[in-house]
């Protein structure tokens, strides 16, 4: 039997009524053909998505991976969420950031490593790894259903990407192998290190960088020194070639947290200020 494409993934939503969620979040179960496996998209709208004076209106779209992680605890696979929809709904109630939809694109599970390693490792030891197939699933498949079901508004400077952990390294593996196509990108303990630094060797010699990216790490991810200190060193070195790429401080921000952790609640903390310095209204 034929894999379903991702046109023939469930365009019906499954609408998730949990008193723990802050607006709208719709669950749609996902086919890939490039990935040959299925995942939930989690597809927040944001405040008077569904009033009829708004039908004419289209959105931002801002992808982030590792889906499970953002919206409800329950889900996450630490028990503690980014916290997406009430830190969204927040600022846009308060206009400060114009309504956007999020998606939350969930990870293979037991194939996280391999679709998010872009290159070869031995630690974790991936040695075929499926990254390279990571922009093609979201641009040909991803990106083209939520187009299809939601009112999104089209170029990069409407299309965000993001992630943490290997979710932020395939997020940055994403914009140097599709560039003009992500905007904006939410970089958050991105794992620099894999392939004995590849990305940041493929930073050098990019050019096309996004319109805005936010890049942040914790001083204490790894919880040794000398590893603390190599990741926040990692994180810097990518800082100098974003602002040798012509990124000045409108452009990008970086924020290195004392004591921050490699935790979802670290991230969730941070989230407020990387939104509305990617989004914010001027």
């Amino acid at each position: 039997m034929e894999e379903p494409s991702a046109q023939m993934a469930t365009a019906e939503p499954l609408v998730v009524n949990n008193s723990s969620v802050v607006g709208g979040l719709r669950l749609h179960e996902f086919s890939s053909r490039i990935f040959r496996n299925q995942r939930l998209l989690r597809v927040w709208v944001p405040p008077g998505y569904d009033l009829p004076e708004n039908a004419g209106q289209r959105y931002p779209v801002f992808y982030l991976n590792d889906g499970q992680n953002l919206f409800e605890q329950s889900t996450s696979f630490t028990g503690v969420d980014w916290q997406v929809d009430e830190t969204a709904d927040r600022l846009i109630r308060a206009r400060e950031i114009p309504p956007v939809i999020f998606v939350g694109i969930d990870n293979a599970r037991t194939e996280r490593l391999k679709e998010y390693l872009p290159y070869r490792s031995l630690n974790p030891v991936i040695l075929r790894p499926q990254g390279i197939r990571y922009p093609q699933f979201l641009i040909d498949e991803v990106m083209p259903f939520i187009s299809q079901h939601y009112r999104t508004a089209k170029g990069p400077e409407n299309t965000l990407l993001g992630g943490s952990s290997l979710g932020g390294l395939i997020s940055l593996y994403v914009v140097i192998a599709a560039p003009g196509v992500f905007g904006r990108v939410l970089l958050e303990s991105p794992s620099l290190w894999v392939g004995n630094r590849q990305a940041l060797r493929d930073s050098r010699a990019f050019r096309r960088w996004p319109e805005k990216v936010f890049l942040a790490i914790g001083t204490n991810e790894v919880g040794r020194d000398d590893k603390d200190r190599q990741t926040v060193e990692n994180v810097r070195e990518l800082e100098r070639i974003l602002r040798r790429g012509g990124l000045d401080d409108h452009r990008l921000r970086v924020e290195v947290a004392p004591g921050g952790t490699h935790s979802e609640a670290a991230w969730a903390a941070r989230f407020p200020g990387a939104l509305k310095f990617l989004m914010g209204v001027a």
